[in-house]
């Protein structure tokens, strides 16, 4: 039987939804801003995000049929995790040389003609391809290794840790903090010892913790300089900011008590009229809350959690352990990308420029989330029909 007839729709339709709710919402929130800020015409965001719409749902076929072996092939994965090294290496070095090229302090993008590349979303998915496959091969080996066993494939993760570490000096803290995340959870969700695994997770989490606690609850004299302390300081004393990087926090939960429950309808957002600069991109649930309401924003995050779970059940129920540990990474990606997001929105945790999946305009990230649900979609249908010959 066709691959097609084991599509699983509550990965496809819940993708479809958020797709077309971005599309829509993405011309609401942009079509102010671009007209009076860069005097294009009120469509021309929406025409690009269409068209990325368009290569991310081809993109989102294309993976489903391809042969999952071909994502294991070992040239494959060395020539992805070296281009991805030598772009984000070029970034550093055109942000040295050309300053004035960073955005909010971060040289993240390479311009190819109208369009820009950000190679650190494409480093989500080349971490998660290389350590599935690097996890898979040692599956026999993970319950009995040590912490010196674990630091013995240095040199593997060693490409692991040097794009993290590029993401992280851009600087790009939300995208590398995503990468590290992922690295976490696919080490310990691939069989290693349990005690290792929280270890690792644990120890992770109360160094994050404490350092975010020090630094939201202290003042660091000569660390105001840093744009990315700035916002660590806007979050805590949002209003305290409100003039300078305080100010996105501020008029997001303006957004958001404006909205209440219904919201003030399509199209109607007062926020997006300047005050919250490009609305359309990683603040735009924000102006879903204002015009949308409570019920809106919660039915985008809803799918997006829904989407989420799936993956995480199909990375449980399956028997293969490379689609199990595909299905962790990439369901963890979405997970913590929607987390950095949601929060910041809500002034929880400092805003990083992390776009919501699906929603926000930007071509690399919906091309990744594209690529990610084609994955899914082509491991969650490879397991039915497993499962189905099995039975017959």
């Amino acid at each position: 039987m066709k691959k097609r007839h084991y599509l699983d729709f509550y990965i496809l339709v819940p993708t479809l939804i958020l797709m077309a709710i971005g599309l829509v919402m993405v011309y609401s929130a942009s079509s102010y801003w671009i007209v009076n800020m860069y005097h294009w015409s009120e469509t021309a965001v929406l025409v690009k995000q269409g068209i990325f719409a368009v290569l991310g749902a081809i993109l989102v076929v294309v993976f489903f049929h391809l042969r999952i072996r071909v994502l294991r092939n070992k040239w494959f994965l060395l020539v992805s995790v070296l281009v991805t090294i030598g772009l984000l290496a070029l970034l550093m070095v055109k942000g040295h040389l050309d300053p004035s090229s960073a955005v909010n302090g971060a040289s993240s993008w390479i311009p190819i003609g109208p369009f820009n590349l950000q190679p650190s979303e494409f480093a989500k998915l080349v971490i998660i391809l290389f350590l599935a496959n690097l996890l898979t091969n040692r599956q026999d080996q993970l319950a009995t290794w040590t912490r010196s066993d674990l630091a013995h494939q240095w040199v593997s993760l060693l490409f692991v840790l040097a794009i993290i570490g590029l993401v992280f000096l851009q600087p790009d803290t939300g995208g590398a903090a995503i990468l590290l995340l992922i690295t976490l959870v696919m080490i310990a969700s691939s069989g290693i010892s349990v005690r290792i695994g929280l270890e690792m997770t644990l120890g992770t989490g109360a160094i994050v913790g404490a350092g975010y606690y020090f630094l939201t609850h202290t003042t660091i004299k000569g660390f105001e300089k840093y744009y990315q302390y700035r916002r660590i300081l806007a979050v805590a004393h949002p209003f305290a900011w409100q003039a300078k990087e305080g100010n996105q926090i501020v008029n997001s939960l303006y957004a958001i008590n404006h909205g209440g429950f219904f919201g003030v309808g399509l199209g109607m957002s007062s926020q997006k009229l300047g005050y919250i600069p490009e609305p359309y991109t990683d603040m735009i649930l924000a102006i879903i809350a204002e015009e949308l309401g409570f019920i809106g924003a919660a039915l985008v995050v809803g799918l997006l959690f829904f989407l989420i779970m799936r993956f995480y059940l199909i990375g449980i129920r399956s028997r293969d352990a490379y689609h199990s540990l595909l299905a962790y990474g990439i369901a963890t990606m979405l997970l913590v990308q929607t987390f950095f997001n949601v929060g910041a929105v809500l002034g929880l945790i400092p805003i990083t420029g992390v776009t919501l999946p699906l929603i926000s305009y930007g071509g690399s990230s919906l091309f990744v989330v594209a690529i990610a649900i084609g994955i899914m979609l082509n491991i969650s249908a490879s397991e039915r029909k497993q499962k189905e010959s099995q039975l017959n």
